[in-house]
């Protein structure tokens, strides 16, 4: 499958500067990222505060650039500046708070702010918005004023003016972490959603163990390098190694772990408590029928 995101020895350095603008000192953030994105998957990142996650995700879309390597979307380099319009057509970002990527006061205006600014002709502006309201459930939400909406709601508005650019891939930088239960439920809906039945490339950066556990695939950093890359159950058997490094693990994996550190023989790659659920009543069957 093609990648639509490559980056090639991505190395990143903060530059630190001084009340008087003199550069003082370099901070690295990433040291020698390769990695690449397939078209049509949901990949999240996991690290813990520092990690260098949030600094990843904004090299995918021409944020910021490398201090060394490179990094491809679809091909183009992005620190080709004369292309920064086709990188982010191709890769949208959403960020932690949707109040600070809300500009109108009514939802549909939000929607159609990018593509008014592009001169995209107005007929179509109304259909991509309707069309993208509909996707993230918010079409019956189009005339209200975003302030009246939940946390969720906003984000889903958020993400609504994203679709309506139509990028092959959305980036998602924690689009969570200041959410409620509900609205956290929500978000990872619309997202199964955008993955699944549009085939949009998902990249999502999280602190929550049970949101990843439903990518396909799994990075995790630490201090700016990629410690595992695989299948959330193939990076969730790893419960030491994740906890040695401030990450904890799903609840349904947390749980086998103690269960096999008390002497059961039980499976380290179950994930999703459905499975743990059905393997523990499982392990009682097989108890009653020996009795």
């Amino acid at each position: 499958m093609k990648e639509i995101i490559k980056t090639e020895k991505l190395t990143f350095d903060y530059t630190v500067y001084d009340e008087n603008g003199d550069e003082t000192d370099k901070n690295r953030v990433l040291t020698d990222i390769s990695l690449d994105i397939e078209e049509g998957s949901f990949t999240a990142v996991l690290g813990h505060n520092g990690s260098g996650k949030s600094t990843l995700a904004k090299h995918f879309n021409g944020i910021l650039l490398p201090t060394d390597g490179r990094v491809l979307v679809d091909g183009i380099d992005t620190s080709d500046e004369s292309r920064i319009y086709d990188i982010r057509q191709t890769v949208g970002m959403v960020f932690q708070n949707p109040d600070n990527q809300i500009v109108a006061t009514v939802v549909e205006e939000d929607v159609a702010f990018a593509l008014e600014n592009l001169g995209v002709e107005p007929k179509e502006i109304r259909r991509r918005v309707d069309e993208a309201l509909k996707t993230v459930d918010m079409y019956e939400y189009r005339k209200h004023a975003p302030h009246q909406l939940s946390g969720g709601q906003k984000q889903r508005v958020a993400i609504a003016g994203i679709i309506a650019m139509r990028p092959r891939c959305i980036v998602m930088d924690e689009p969570t972490a200041m959410l409620d239960p509900k609205g956290r439920k929500e978000i990872m809906a619309t997202v199964k959603t955008l993955n699944r039945d549009y085939g949009i490339t998902v990249v999502m950066i999280t602190h929550y163990m049970d949101e990843a556990a439903k990518a396909d695939r799994v990075i995790v950093i630490d201090k700016g390098n990629i410690l595992l890359d695989g299948t959330p159950k193939q990076i969730f058997s790893n419960v030491e190694l994740l906890k040695s490094v401030g990450l904890d693990v799903p609840q349904a994996t947390e749980l086998m772990y103690e269960l096999k550190k008390s002497g059961l023989d039980v499976p380290d790659d179950i994930i999703d408590e459905n499975e743990c659920a059905e393997y523990i009543y499982s392990l009682f069957c097989a108890d009653d029928k020996e009795q």
